[in-house]
């Protein structure tokens, strides 16, 4: 149960100038193809080679837990929904489970902190049921968010040693978006009115008692801030804090990752401060309409690949585009040069 993080390689520099020298010999105008030439050009890197090879195990991991401040009504849906999506991830109803065999990934669920019992093959790493109501208490003990940063290591491990080359972090869990802002407003000093969004799809009253519950919860975050584990068990969850741990693994495993909303960006900025660079590892699949990710993403500097006003997470988004940065890859390796198919470049 380790919370500290070797040196983070960034993506390899002679294979990212290989690379983009290599865009310039293709046939097109330079720069033609625009942000999939950038695109391109970092997959290269962070595989280490050019032309980058195509994907063959895209894989979305999906972490699932449960919040005590679910239950003060800052949610449009009743915290029992989070066991019940379980069940419909495994059966393959959920709209992750559709985008996910558009796109040519796999899902795997992973239940962290759901309150209630799941099946064995999604409760390996359970840390507890729910976490404790963070506006008034801590979400978890110390021991446990050092357990659960622990289990996203080990998560990351296993699906990196099987074989994944490109990861996607997502979530469910309902009331989650409360802690994650909570999370995004300490490490960015951002008001609480500026970063509470909707949600699910929360009226003005919600509303009101979500600003409320990050407000107090902010009260009680602000003086640890600068603790990214002890952050993480005053105002997230196990899920928040294994996606944390996750992130950074995938970094330090030279693993690239596609990140998802405003929950996984928000695990994503603790995820930076435990393992400082893992940031060069990722991309951002969309821009939710939650404020607080707009905020997490500019706080890390990442341009988000598409922007279809979406808010449902589960990795929804980031999966969206991940058929995007195939197709740059694809651009980068398959396209002829000017020379090979006997073109001008004049």
């Amino acid at each position: 149960m380790r919370a500290t993080f070797g040196a983070i390689d960034q993506p390899d520099r002679e294979v990212r100038r290989a690379a983009s020298e290599r865009q310039l010999t293709l046939t097109k105008p330079r720069g033609s193809l625009g942000r999939l030439e950038d695109l391109a050009v970092w997959i290269a890197a962070c595989q280490g080679q050019c032309p980058p090879k195509p994907f063959t195990r895209p894989r979305v991991v999906i972490f699932a837990g449960d919040h005590g401040i679910a239950n003060t009504g800052v949610s449009a849906y009743p915290p029992e929904v989070t066991a019940q999506m379980i069940h419909n991830f495994l059966a393959g109803g959920a709209a992750i489970n559709i985008l996910a065999d558009v796109a040519g990934a796999s899902v795997r669920v992973v239940d962290m902190s759901v309150r209630g019992e799941t099946p064995a093959s999604v409760s390996r790493f359970k840390v507890r049921e729910a976490s404790g109501r963070i506006d008034q208490e801590d979400a978890m003990s110390m021991e446990e968010t050092l357990t659960a940063i622990a289990a996203g290591r080990a998560i990351a491990d296993e699906e990196i040693d099987s074989g994944a080359d490109v990861l996607i972090a997502g979530d469910m869990g309902i009331g989650n978006t409360t802690p994650a802002t909570v999370l995004i407003a300490a490490v960015t000093s951002t008001e609480p009115v500026a970063v509470v969004g909707r949600g699910t799809g929360i009226d003005d009253n919600t509303w009101m008692r979500k600003a409320t519950a990050v407000r107090d919860a902010l009260r009680r975050a602000k003086p640890v801030v600068r603790n990214p584990v002890e952050l993480l068990a005053t105002a997230s969850g196990p899920d928040l804090a294994a996606m944390a741990g996750f992130l950074a693994q995938c970094a330090l495993r030279r693993t690239p990752v596609i990140l998802d909303g405003v929950v996984v960006t928000a695990a994503a900025l603790i995820a930076e401060n435990l393992a400082a660079g893992a940031s060069e590892w990722w991309v951002a699949g969309h821009r939710s309409t939650e404020p607080a990710h707009t905020v997490a993403l500019q706080y890390l500097r990442l341009d988000p690949i598409v922007d279809l006003g979406m808010r449902l997470g589960e990795g929804s988004g980031a999966t969206i585009a991940l058929p995007v940065l195939s197709a740059a890859v694809a651009t980068l390796a398959n396209m002829a040069t000017f020379s090979e198919a006997g073109v001008s470049d004049q």
